[in-house]
């Protein structure tokens, strides 16, 4: 069986919606140029993909494009109907889906009550987070009580890319916002994770970060060559780095073996990013596995056998 746990969905009336709040031309764009005209026009694309590229069911989450705003009450709005669109689609094809819950950040109390409704109601297998809340890192203390409370239920936690380029108005200006502004956001903000003490005390959160951990494998024996600069008494990052898990969106032999040799074969995870890699890209992502060299048997626990011990039985 193969699982894919970074995939996303997007609807018009979801989009419409966070524009009536504020959201800005740059956060919609995504879902916009990715939209299809019908629900069951995105199926037959993505079923079809799924079934070449020997993916059994997508775990949605509704990517860098989420529901945070100011006024509590827009955030809510806009978490509540993502959810309740994804549960809609979950009743519909439960064979093919499963989903992460978006929260109502930077809104706790909200958080938490939205929290409690996609775990325990909509039976989601997890909530999802964006590398940036309304500017804030998402390892900010003021969001304690939301990874407490994940923590309680050891449930999933997926980290997802804003979009935000880091900042950077270079990479925004030379179009590098996702090729390596994501990437960029990924390993920032896991290092934020990291200096928090997150692991030390939110340990039984499972957090799945994306792209092979963006740099992290690349850049790991400098980062604990430097630790006591940036993260003292909290560690080293290569320790801290094999308590979270990672998803195999990235396409390239030699990263996925970096990855492997820092985190470990029972920390990767699979994922292909649909509909943002579709095409030769999304069966790129589903065929590099074994192009790589890898063997059946560790294959096999990308595709499904590591996910036992985020998501139990329901595997």
């Amino acid at each position: 069986m193969r699982i894919d746990v970074h995939a996303h969905y997007f609807s018009a009336p979801y989009l419409e919606l966070l524009a009536g709040f504020g959201a800005g031309k740059d956060t919609l764009e995504p879902g916009y140029r990715l939209l299809h005209a019908t629900r069951e026009a995105d199926f037959a694309e993505r079923f079809a993909a799924m079934d070449r590229a020997g993916v059994d069911k997508e775990i949605l989450s509704i990517s860098g494009i989420a529901p945070y705003f100011a006024e509590e009450s827009s955030a809510v709005a806009g978490a509540r109907f993502a959810n309740d669109l994804y549960a809609e689609i979950v009743r519909a094809e439960p064979g093919r889906f499963a989903a992460f819950g978006v929260l109502p950040m930077p809104h706790v109390g909200a958080s938490l009550r939205e929290l409690a409704r996609v775990l325990d109601e909509l039976d989601f297998w997890g909530v999802t987070v964006t590398t940036s809340v309304l500017g804030t890192s998402p390892a900010d203390a003021q969001f304690d009580p939301i990874y407490a409370e994940l923590d309680r239920r050891g449930a999933v936690l997926f980290l997802h890319p804003a979009g935000l380029a880091c900042g950077s108005h270079l990479l925004k200006e030379n179009g590098l916002t996702w090729p390596l502004g994501a990437p960029f956001e990924d390993t920032m903000t896991i290092l934020e994770f990291m200096q928090a003490g997150f692991t030390q005390r939110f340990p039984n959160v499972k957090m799945i970060v994306p792209h092979l951990g963006g740099t992290l494998p690349f850049l790991m024996q400098r980062l604990d060559h430097m630790a006591q600069r940036f993260m003292p008494g909290k560690g080293v990052p290569s320790e801290n780095a094999r308590k979270f898990w990672y998803d195999t969106v990235n396409g390239y032999g030699p990263a996925l073996h970096a990855a492997i040799a820092t985190f470990g074969i029972e920390r990767l995870v699979f994922g292909t990013d649909w509909p943002f890699w579709k095409g030769e890209a999304h069966q790129l992502a589903a065929d590099y596995l074994a192009a790589s060299g890898l063997d059946p048997e560790d294959v096999a626990k990308i595709d499904s056998g590591n996910l036992k011990a985020l998501f139990g039985a329901r595997v």
